[in-house]
């Protein structure tokens, strides 16, 4: 008896080879798109998961194959669970990231959920990763792509032994984005010389300060921008539309360059300091989820990343009796903050991940 897949069709190049990889090794596949935002055709800029055309491309791609085809509606979920957290880290004076929420709450969650109930034994997604079972640990791993350069394991930390176990990623094998385009332009797909997604994709052109005007109706008050010491350097526009680290777009007169290096929503206050201050030592993770291993008691010596297209820069991790994670880097870490994921390697394996609660600085 064939063993059936579920395959998350983005309407993109890479979840359509990752449909073709499947079907060739002959599952029982079903091509799904999930609506997950509300806006129109034209204001939907990024993920491809969203648009009319989106879906069509993706429809093309599973007729191509002979591959069942369904769209699910999980805008009310994507709303919850994503834009709202989006929003709410931006008024806590956090900095989210909606796409490894996305990942998160919609494909390994509702989508798990829903490729269950339809007797689907695996989850397929075009993400250039790797699952592997290890004999010795006996446990899953996550593993990075062999395409280091288009590697995606670091917003998929989040995913338990179940889900490694009921997951596929077929283009993690593959070492550049050209063999991908090629075997998608083989097969005739429509969806082959098509332009990989950017931004987030309820944000349109990164206007996220509009956009969260517009969600919640909100103005957001004018507020003092003050130094270290409490000192008063200027007017802000509103403490969502700053980030940590950031510099250019203050509207201030400064003697020397300064850098925003906190935010307090409590007193609508933007904190600035100097490049000193940007540069965290030591930081503390919350929600941590081990893959590789159990939570080490004793100081584990590993590779962190705090940014999706950062460098990996060396670390010691430590599980604390109050549940968080310590983590100390060898070298400073430029402007991590709270709200974003900080990720764990042992070479080519993730030893788990979770978000930044708090950080400490050289400065």
């Amino acid at each position: 008896m064939s063993k059936k897949a579920l395959i998350a069709m983005s309407g993109g190049v890479d979840s359509s080879v990752a449909a073709a990889e499947m079907v060739k090794d002959g599952w029982d596949c079903i091509g799904v798109t999930m609506k997950l935002y509300r806006g129109e055709e034209n204001q939907c800029n990024g993920k491809a998961c969203c648009t009319l055309s989106d879906a069509e491309d993706a429809r093309s791609v599973a007729y191509d194959l002979g591959m069942p085809f369904y769209v699910f509606n999980f805008t009310d979920d994507f709303d919850r669970q994503v834009i709202h957290r989006f929003v709410d880290a931006y008024e806590q004076g956090r900095t989210p990231n909606p796409c490894i929420d996305c990942n998160r709450y919609m494909k390994f969650d509702k989508l798990y959920q829903r490729a269950k109930a339809l007797g689907c034994d695996v989850v397929v997604t075009g993400h250039y990763a790797r699952v592997q079972w290890d004999e010795e640990r006996q446990r899953w791993l996550l593993l990075k792509s062999r395409n280091e350069a288009k590697d995606q394991s670091y917003v998929l930390y989040f995913m338990t032994q179940e889900q490694l176990a009921h997951t596929r990623f077929p283009l993690g094998e593959y070492e550049s984005k050209e063999i991908v385009r090629n075997l998608a332009a083989e097969h005739g797909f429509a969806t082959a010389h098509k332009q990989d997604s950017q931004d987030i994709c309820f944000v349109q052109g990164g206007r996220y300060v509009e956009f969260i005007e517009n969600y919640t109706h909100k103005q957001y008050p004018q507020g003092e921008f003050v130094d270290k010491q409490g000192n008063v350097m200027g007017q802000h526009k509103g403490v969502i539309g700053y980030t940590i680290g950031q510099r250019k777009g203050l509207g201030l007169s400064l003697k020397e360059p300064m850098y925003v290096c906190g935010k307090c929503p409590e007193s609508n206050q933007v904190v600035l300091g100097s490049q000193e201050d940007l540069m965290v030592t030591e930081l503390w993770a919350e929600d941590f989820n081990w893959i590789s291993c159990e939570p080490p008691t004793q100081p584990m010596e590993v590779s962190g990343k705090t940014r999706y297209h950062g460098q990996e820069s060396p670390a010691f991790a430590v599980q604390q009796e109050d549940g968080l994670v310590h983590i100390r880097f060898t070298v400073p870490q430029r402007a991590a903050a709270p709200g974003q994921a900080v990720v764990l390697y042992q070479g080519d394996v993730v030893v788990g991940g979770g978000v930044i609660a708090k950080t400490k600085t050289q400065g």
